[in-house]
């Protein structure tokens, strides 16, 4: 394996820039200010230069051309002690004739004729220009005969061209480069310095989210960043790993819509789809897909039996992708590199979402290695996955194993786990390395990554961080200015019409609420109560013979704040529309339920179980358990509230028990619930949590909710 390294130090929070982070002793120079200090030091400790002696580096003193020479011949990594053929010159010293003679067989540098090098004359900014270019074998355009410079003519023009577009030199002024100025010493140790950042080799940059879950509130501000980021490198790829759908107002009232506005606006390369982009099923996604101006990649998902997106769907790999369509990976072209990019989701998205029978989750090892032979087939060797199974997600798919599992993936941008990777994770188990990344969640980092590739398509360098969006500075004020046309959008077309969902008051509560995530994965809460109590009083009106509710802890987001509760609280709480089921179910059944709800390992710090979204608040019956005995037989008893009075759980009876479709059809693992389902035992009224937990509100404006010995870990004191 061919060695690599991490090769910036990336902290991008207010400049937005990428720089080398070198640690240097202290100048042993008198004469060298601030500006040129690293600089100066960098050709001190690497032996490019030991300064003018008496304590001095001259930094301020023009550099003749043989001092240039020598400095640039060390730099680029010339050795005196090797053999170069004789330039010929007569004027050149003795102790500058193998840098001379090595800086001329390279090519990058020549004499100002065939017997004199010039050696006493000072360099120039344009000699300099060219020797930069050449030596550091910049990109140069021959065709170029102009620049912004007024004084530079067409025949510097591809140096200085070369020079601006690397970030390596700039003008004197915005229409002056200062041609036929001479260096001073500082300048050119500036400029050695710069070149030994240049990578070497072909670098690509990737700006990342995540997990973005609707929350556009800050996109301004996210624009600006991620314009910078693209001013500072055009040829970035900009990528989203999933789950743009879910979470605030702002999806329950436009579908995704908003997100995708902005989306477009900012030039999304490529997208995978997250789990939650199928909680509203797959027509509300087949629009978002429609309206997209990029394409979407998804290796693992078919969908050519879905009504909605078989017809956008291309299970292929191609240079040519369309805006608005899914393909298994497309093929970017990056300052005329091929780099393959495929995408992946969740297999727990069949039991997390709801897809429907239509689509179908493959398996996620066998569809990247297939993605990555099709790429290869190509003669792609660079290659990015966008991931959403997490980084090591522990439900049978994730990043890290994908990492170990499959040969050939340079960088996976990850989504799902929601892990805010401040630096980029390294997985070596291959014979190549592959990177990992990851920005958190909420629109709350925007991530980035450089990636330097040999001719090979290996990774040998890599650098990235995570930028905070909302970063903000001593005074309160954000770093980031937000977007004029950004924030315009945002205010006029979408801010108004969730400005009046929030402020209406669906009800009040005499004390805080418990939805917190610790609480409602753990243990009976008053939301949890509250939640299942208006889900059984809605179905009682469908089914009077419904006599249980349940609502899985993970469907319950937040907790609720004294007082008035806000439509925007409730959505807050409940951010999915889950849609009411009503399931029949043996006492048996709802017993075997109750286990896989307390069937967590046990937290070794609280000795308490562990959090698991699968863990079920409960309305009309009450149960213990103890939570020290084996999963799968901890449940104690159990007792149905029936007729206004508990009885103990029948196992041979049939009950009528209501929860949200997502669990009904087997969400968070639950097989007798999907068993059920699939047996037909399950009927689908289709009133969506909110709007059932906000008309139990408005029929009890008062809420009085409380603990009241609903579930019952009798291991703990009483």
């Amino acid at each position: 394996m061919k060695s690599y390294s991490k090769f910036v130090t990336a902290s991008a929070t207010a400049a937005l820039s990428i720089s080398a982070g070198s640690v240097y002793a202290e100048s042993p120079f008198e004469d060298v200010s601030k500006n040129y200090e690293e600089a100066v030091q960098f050709l001190a400790d690497n032996d490019i230069s030991k300064g003018m002696g008496n304590g001095l580096f001259g930094t301020y003193e023009s550099i003749k051309r043989v001092d240039a020479a020598i400095q640039l011949a060390r730099a680029l990594g010339f050795d005196a002690k090797d053999t170069y053929e004789d330039a010929g010159f007569t004027d050149v010293p003795a102790r500058g004739e193998w840098a001379v003679n090595a800086l001329v067989e390279a090519g990058i540098a020549s004499g100002k004729s065939s017997k004199k090098f010039g050696s006493n004359d000072l360099i120039a900014r344009v000699e300099a220009a060219k020797w930069l270019a050449l030596g550091y074998e910049l990109t140069i355009d021959f065709e170029t005969t102009k620049t912004s410079f007024a004084d530079v003519n067409k025949n510097w023009a591809p140096y200085v061209d070369a020079l601006q577009k690397s970030g390596m030199a700039a003008g004197k002024s915005p229409s002056r480069f200062g041609a036929g100025d001479s260096l001073f010493r500082g300048e050119w140790a500036l400029f050695l310095h710069r070149g030994a950042q240049i990578p070497d080799g072909f670098e690509l940059s990737i700006i990342h989210t995540n997990d973005t879950h609707a929350h556009i509130e800050n996109v301004a501000r996210k624009a600006t960043v991620i314009e910078a980021l693209r001013e500072e490198n055009p040829s970035s790829l900009l990528v989203d790993a999933g789950d743009v759908f879910s979470g605030t107002l702002y999806f329950n009232e436009f579908k995704g819509q908003a997100d995708l506005e902005f989306m477009n606006l900012l030039g999304y390369d490529a997208m995978t789809f997250g789990n939650h982009e199928f909680d509203l099923g797959t027509e509300p996604l087949a629009e978002f897909i429609k309206n997209a101006r990029f394409p979407f990649v998804s290796a693992n998902v078919n969908a050519s039996s879905d009504s909605h997106l078989s017809s956008l769907m291309n299970e292929t790999v191609t240079d040519a992708p369309m805006d608005g369509k899914v393909y298994n990976g497309i093929i970017k072209e990056v300052d005329g590199e091929k780099v393959g990019i495929f995408g992946l989701t969740t297999a727990e998205t069949k039991t997390i979402s709801s897809p429907g029978d239509g689509v179908v989750f493959e398996n996620y090892i066998e569809e990247a290695e297939k993605a990555v032979s099709s790429f290869e087939a190509e003669g792609v060797s660079k290659i990015v996955a966008l991931s959403h199974i997490g980084f090591q997600d522990g439900g049978g798919d994730n990043d890290v194993t994908l990492a170990k599992e499959v040969e050939g993936i340079d960088v996976i941008v990850g989504g799902h786990s929601h892990d805010q990777l401040d630096e980029p994770y390294i997985d070596e188990t291959g014979d190549e390395p592959t990177i990992i990344v990851q920005a958190n969640e909420y629109n709350k980092f925007v991530g980035t990554l450089d990636v330097i590739f040999d001719e090979d398509g290996l990774v040998i360098e890599y650098a990235g961080g995570l930028i905070k969006v909302d970063e903000q500075n001593e005074d309160d004020t954000y770093v980031f200015e937000e977007n004029e046309e950004v924030k315009n959008i945002l205010a006029t077309k979408y801010t108004p019409a969730i400005d009046k969902m929030k402020a209406k008051v669906v009800g009040s509560a005499s004390a805080a609420l418990d939805g917190e995530r610790a609480s409602v994965r753990t243990k009976e809460t008053d939301l949890g109560n509250l939640i299942t109590d208006a889900m059984l009083a809605k179905a009682k009106t469908i089914d009077a013979e419904t006599v249980i509710a349940l609502q899985n802890g993970g469907g319950i987001r937040a907790s609720i704040d004294a007082g008035d509760i806000t439509m925007e609280e409730v959505l807050t709480v409940m951010p999915f529309g889950n849609a009411l089921a009503i399931m029949d179910l043996t006492g048996a059944e709802i017993k075997a339920a109750l286990e896989h709800s307390v069937s967590a390992d046990l937290d070794p710090e609280t000795n308490t179980l562990s959090q698991n979204g699968a863990f079920l608040q409960v309305a009309g019956l009450k149960f213990t358990y103890d939570s020290s005995k084996t999963a799968g037989a901890r449940v104690t008893s159990v007792e149905v509230k029936e007729g206004g009075t508990y009885k103990v759980l029948d196992a041979a009876k049939t009950y009528a028990v209501a929860t949200n479709a997502f669990t009904a059809k087997g969400g968070d693992n639950y097989e007798v619930f999907k068993t059920a389902y699939e047996e037909g035992r399950v009927s689908e009224p289709g009133f969506v949590d909110w709007e059932t937990f906000t008309e139990y509100l408005a029929a009890n404006p008062q809420v009085d909710a409380s603990v009241e010995g609903r579930i019952t870990d009798t291991k703990l004191p009483q």
